[in-house]
């Protein structure tokens, strides 16, 4: 299977905790540190991808299109919501958003689209 075909198949696995579509189903979210451990970190016959390096892997989705997605908080006035939405921000700036106008939930047919470069 080639990179994009792999990647498809482990983020529509309900096996896979660390990896998911967003919302809407145009980005793919990987919790980074989990990824490496549930994804990356497999040996043998259950190894998916090449690597066990993060970097690497996020070469891979570069090489193939993919665009790392910034994401950005509206922030309150008041202190309390201030530093309540900090600490929301904290464990989500360690999710990952990449994006691939040919990687779309639901149209599996565009992953022919996804081109090494």
């Amino acid at each position: 299977l080639t990179f994009p075909k792999k990647l498809w198949k482990i983020v529509e696995s309900d096996q896979f905790k660390s990896i998911w579509w967003d919302h809407d189903g145009n980005c793919v979210v990987i919790d980074e540190e989990s990824f490496k451990k549930e994804v990356l970190e497999r040996r043998g016959p259950l190894r998916i991808f090449e690597t066990d390096c993060m970097k690497s892997f996020i070469r891979q989705l570069n090489l193939y299109g993919f665009s790392k997605m910034r994401q950005d908080f509206q922030r309150s006035a008041s202190l309390a919501e201030f530093l309540a939405e900090e600490k929301a921000a904290s464990a989500f700036s360690k999710l990952q958003f990449y994006y691939n106008p040919n990687f779309k939930r639901g149209y599996p047919h565009l992953l022919v689209r996804c081109k090494r470069r």
